[in-house]
């Protein structure tokens, strides 16, 4: 949105939609910086209504004239992100206008993993599958006809997501079944070693481990081809070679830096150096301190990183690209994984965030620290006595008489997410009653005689 190569608009009518809509974007941002209450449903739903009725105005304007993307196109795009993680905070993730960030971020995750060239069936299984559910939920959304302006836009995201998904899993079809594990290996190898030159104290052995292991590898080759059983060559032998070698040098040339960053691109470095490591511990803690809002700044912060490129590559402060050999083997390799990292770690947040507002989420997450002791406990062999089970059935019941009406309140509201909640206190209160049945069975029965 704050690109300067990004012309503002010239139609009077265009230039009051982007007046509205900065109104909107201001409110939203100020909403997210709030912790003093929770987001609200009915909050979000103004702003959602009044963002959608300005880009029908923006439609209308637009029709049948042919327009170039400008500043309003670039507020849109802010207003509907911003929307989109504030449907999943008040827990409505299952809902249209929650997928458009996931879509973002996942259309950026794929245009780097064709741009790298370098990638695993791994990482497309997961994003597919979000796919797969983020059409269900457009489809949906399409039948109940609330809103088709929203419906298009997001049925050609998900689109162009696909289509690029399906490249991508074109390009592994290339690979033998045999060299398919080796060819997984060395993707690995190699982003283990970004991951390590990234570190705040470079261990030297790290890396001889993985020149061992790709030593070993290499060892396979018989005339420089990685050849089947029968002696014939393995397709995909020249991919895998090549990568091979890219493994090879990369390591040596981290042992030769020794974890030193070249200092014109060391102000870039330290920036998605920090996002990194922030969504790392987001990560870690996502169930008690991640507000799906907190995601916008990292995402933009890593959009303007990524689009300063020029034909793929950062300038320096005096416009130059860096030289040849740190280019293409320690400085832009090391940035663009740590950029895709952090838009790996945005996926994951997103995915992971559960259909509950944050209203309940304090009694979500103390369901779920229950249902997995209740778990572990039945795991370990029960209890010796049904004394044993008094904290949980407390706490349960404590849980349980929040209830106003069979609704979990929070002052006059009723948040999101009942269903999803009611549904885990259901399922503590059967572990704790089989855990409670087999304590009584087994102290009867050494009562016997």
């Amino acid at each position: 949105m704050d690109t300067p190569k990004i012309p503002g608009p010239q139609d009077e009518g265009e230039k009051q939609v982007l007046q509205n809509l900065n109104e909107i974007l201001t409110q939203l941002q100020l909403r997210k910086l709030d912790r003093t209450t929770y987001v609200r449903t009915q909050d979000v739903m103004v702003l959602y209504d009044r963002t959608i009725e300005q880009v029908k105005q923006l439609n209308e304007i637009r029709n049948g004239k042919k327009t170039d993307e400008n500043t309003v196109d670039r507020v849109v795009d802010s207003c509907f992100q911003l929307l989109s993680l504030f449907f999943m905070t008040i827990g409505r993730n299952n809902e249209a206008p929650a997928a458009y960030a996931l879509t973002s971020t996942i259309k950026r995750l794929l245009d780097h993993l064709t741009e790298a060239d370098i990638f695993s069936a791994k990482d497309l299984e997961s994003m597919s599958q979000a796919l797969e559910r983020l059409s269900a939920i457009v489809e949906n959304h399409s039948r109940s006809k609330t809103t088709p302006l929203l419906e298009t836009l997001l049925s050609n995201r998900v689109y162009r997501c696909r289509e690029s998904l399906a490249n991508l899993k074109k390009k592994l079809e290339v690979y033998a079944e045999p060299i398919l594990a080796t060819y997984e290996k060395l993707v690995s190898i190699l982003r283990q070693t970004a991951a390590i030159n990234t570190k705040s104290t470079f261990k030297p052995e790290d890396i001889h481990k993985f020149q061992a292991q790709l030593k070993e590898i290499d060892e396979k080759r018989v005339d420089g081809h990685f050849i089947d059983a029968d002696g014939s060559v393995l397709a995909g032998s020249e991919q895998v070679c090549f990568l091979l070698d890219r493994c090879q040098n990369y390591t040596e040339v981290v042992l030769e830096k020794a974890g030193k960053f070249p200092e014109q691109w060391k102000h870039i470095y330290d920036i998605l150096i920090g996002i990194r490591n922030e969504l790392d511990k987001l990560s870690l803690t996502q169930a008690w301190s991640l507000r799906e809002t907190d995601l916008y700044d990292y995402q933009r912060q890593l959009d303007k990183i990524d689009k300063n490129r020029v034909d793929g590559n950062w300038l320096d402060e005096k416009g130059q690209p860096a030289d040849l050999y740190v280019q293409r083997l320690t400085a832009i390799r090391t940035l663009l994984y740590l950029i895709r990292k952090s838009y790996g770690y945005i996926y994951h947040l997103m995915i992971s965030s559960e259909p509950v507002s944050e209203a309940l989420l304090p009694i979500y997450n103390q369901l779920h620290t229950l249902k997995r002791c209740l778990v572990e406990v039945q795991n370990s062999g029960g209890v010796s006595s049904v004394r044993e089970l008094y904290p949980y059935s407390m706490k349960l019941h404590s849980i349980d008489n929040m209830k106003v009406d069979g609704k979990f309140m929070v002052g006059e509201d009723i948040p999101e997410g009942q269903g999803s909640v009611a549904e885990l206190l259901a399922e503590c209160f059967e572990l704790n009653y089989e855990l409670r049945v087999a304590a009584e069975a087994a102290a009867e029965k050494e009562g016997q005689p």
